[in-house]
């Protein structure tokens, strides 16, 4: 039966990996997608370091969805090189991993630029980024952050006509680029969707929220992408540090008289999309 699969940026849990496994463990997901592990951001983890925590992940049971780099989380004038040099480093590390993806991003414009004006070099810079990755059986993700070129869905787009880029579909982060991301968003890039983040944005003020407590309509979004056979991974981003609105919502929910940190916030965000799930009737694992 096909089954969608729960991953996360565990990082939101704990800095270390070994505590981020623990409360992964009580929650049943067995995919990581690697951002940030034993208080170092994935981009610089060493090789060495990054087999030793591959051993570690492996002996307790958990794979790598993802690889969550900050490629292309830089200004596009910046010079490439250094872009470049980290890039490589994280397809290296996605090798130790056996991580069958790399999250990526488009670049952010000049102080007082467009990114728009820059379309050309952005294309340029991703060519060199899938001619390395050619060959190596892992595949670049681009995720639509706020601000870069694709944050909008038609650069969105724009990049996956171009370059025949995977996209990840993050709805939060389209509501607070003011895009539209149900039926409208989902319908222009849904044959270039690969992976989704799960995390949901009220539109009068950006506000990240648990999903389906937002104005994202995630629980369409994944009904459709469901139906439309995807099977892949759908990875938890709470970004729910700030939020403190969930008591209001679910008065009775057990998960208020957790204690505030980190686990607290990314159990109220599992709890919400397993419960999304059930609601679709989706299974997942």
């Amino acid at each position: 039966m096909q089954k969608v699969i729960i991953s996360g940026f565990a990082d939101e849990i704990d800095p270390y990996l070994n505590n981020q496994m623990d409360v992964l463990d009580t929650l049943g997901i067995r995919y990581i997608e690697i951002r940030g592990a034993d208080g170092k951001n994935i981009s610089k983890v060493s090789l060495e370091e990054g087999k030793e925590m591959a051993a570690r992940l492996a002996a307790r049971g958990y794979k790598i969805s993802s690889i969550g780099s900050p490629v292309g989380k830089t200004v596009i004038t910046d010079d490439f090189a250094p872009a470049l040099e980290q890039f490589r480093h994280c397809l290296d590390l996605a090798k130790i991993f056996n991580a069958p993806y790399i999250r990526m991003f488009s670049f952010y414009p000049p102080e007082g630029g467009k990114i728009e004006d820059y379309r050309d070099e952005v294309m340029r810079r991703w060519e060199v980024f899938l001619k390395e990755a050619e060959g190596t059986g892992v595949t670049l993700l681009h995720e639509n952050e706020k601000g870069i070129y694709g944050d909008t869905v038609e650069r969105c787009l724009d990049l996956a006509e171009t370059l025949g880029v995977s996209l990840i579909f993050d709805p939060a982060n389209f509501i607070q680029s003011g895009e539209k991301t149900y039926p409208d968003g989902l319908a222009k890039l849904k044959k270039h969707v690969k992976y989704m983040h799960i995390k949901d944005a009220k539109f009068e003020n950006g506000q990240v929220v648990p999903a389906g407590y937002g104005d994202a309509d995630v629980p369409a979004i994944i009904k459709e992408l469901y139906d439309d056979g995807f099977d892949g991974f759908l990875s938890l981003e709470p970004h729910l540090a700030k939020f403190e609105g969930f008591a209001e919502l679910e008065p009775d929910n057990p998960l208020n008289d957790l204690p505030p940190g980190g686990p607290k916030s990314y159990r109220i965000a599992a709890e919400s999309l397993f419960k999304v799930l059930k609601d679709l009737g989706i299974p997942y694992c």
